[in-house]
């Protein structure tokens, strides 16, 4: 299949019945306890990259490709439609904590998204019927377009629009490069942030790339039903909507029982597919997640009965238990349908604000 094969392919399958994405790298990664010698491989010595490696995940795609090749398949083989690219932090901006090179940030983004093509293409080849979509991931930075780093001086900014722009157009190029389907702006806790990466995506499109799905996934950080930046479910949506995204969601943060009334928040509104990738529920004392698959699917199946849900996945504490357990509770379940869209003026800023 050609990358618009696939693309088509997506947006059948998604009109048909509800997508099933995977769950979180984090955990699986750590179940493996891995040492610094790991993460480094022959290419990161010390001498030439001191510090501590352990514990930057993006840079197995280099160092252990074969521990992101077994993580896409136990996905897949619970039962995910698409999987993500472990492409989470790998920015120039996050990885510059690391001290990485963008040379070696692009090869991170690279081989990451050659691998999860790799792994999607045998697993369709196996099962036609069913095909396999890769997710390019681009997760949030560590820095701010919208929040001080100061608490004393509210106008600060530890980073330019343009700074962050440029590092997601430097991750943009390695994704589409390395084959993805779609990207999906994930964990959005700052919206400018993620315009900015919006603006990178649609200028290399001017520029000649392929047009991709856009999926964009915000982050309601507590029971205030707000982003870390303060906007509203509807706020977020008035401000990301003309990225003309393929889906729009929540993930992160809060497990499936805290999230349901944003995601119906937000299922009323969106004239797009709209997705969820809770965490198995909140952490415990230790920082771990205590939910169980079955309990995570039940709530997921309510949630699908209910309407609305188009896709649907985990995210931290989510295992492919969880997943396998997802897909079963949701299969055979009709996918939600978008909204109509409204031709009206919408602006946002904390609050929305429309015009009929």
């Amino acid at each position: 299949m050609t990358r618009q094969d696939r693309i088509s392919a997506l947006k059948a399958a998604a009109k048909e019945r509800i997508l099933i994405l995977d769950g979180s790298w984090g955990v699986m990664i750590q179940r493996r306890g891995l040492e610094e010698a790991d993460y480094r491989g022959d290419r990161f010595s010390e001498s030439a990259y001191p510090g501590q490696m352990k514990g930057n995940n993006d840079i197995l795609n280099v160092t252990r490709p074969d521990i992101i090749e077994d993580i896409h398949n136990a996905y897949f083989g619970a039962g995910a439609d698409i999987s993500e690219t472990n492409t989470f932090c790998s920015t120039t901006i996050a990885q510059d904590d690391y001290e990485l090179d963008a040379q070696s940030v692009y090869d991170l983004n690279y081989e990451g998204a050659k691998i999860g093509r790799r792994i999607a293409d045998e697993w369709t080849a196996k099962e036609p019927d069913k095909p396999r979509f890769l997710a390019g991931a681009m997760g949030p930075l560590n820095k701010m377009l919208s929040m001080s780093p100061d608490v004393n001086d509210p106008g600060a900014r530890a980073v330019t629009f343009d700074e962050v722009y440029q590092t997601y157009r430097h991750q943009v190029k390695a994704l589409y490069e390395g084959g993805v389907d779609m990207y999906v702006i994930e964990t959005i806790t700052d919206t400018l942030n993620c315009k900015a990466a919006i603006k990178a995506i649609r200028d290399l499109e001017a520029e000649g790339q392929e047009e991709l799905p856009i999926w964009i996934s915000g982050t309601i950080t507590d029971r205030s039903g707000r982003t870390l930046s303060g906007q509203t479910v509807s706020a977020f949506w008035n401000s990301i909507r003309h990225g003309r995204p393929f889906a729009v969601g929540f993930n992160c943060a809060l497990g499936a029982e805290l999230m349901r009334p944003h995601v119906a928040d937000l299922a009323r509104q969106a004239d797009c597919f709209v997705s969820a990738h809770p965490n198995a529920g909140l952490p415990n004392e230790m920082g771990s997640y205590d939910e169980t698959p079955e309990q995570t699917a039940a709530h997921i199946g309510n949630w699908a009965r209910d309407g609305l849900l188009n896709i649907v996945g985990g995210c931290c504490g989510t295992t492919p238990a969880h997943i396998e357990a997802i897909a079963k509770a949701v299969e055979g379940v009709k996918p939600r349908q978008p909204a109509e869209a409204k031709h009206t003026l919408r602006l946002s800023g904390l609050e929305p604000f429309e015009v009929a």
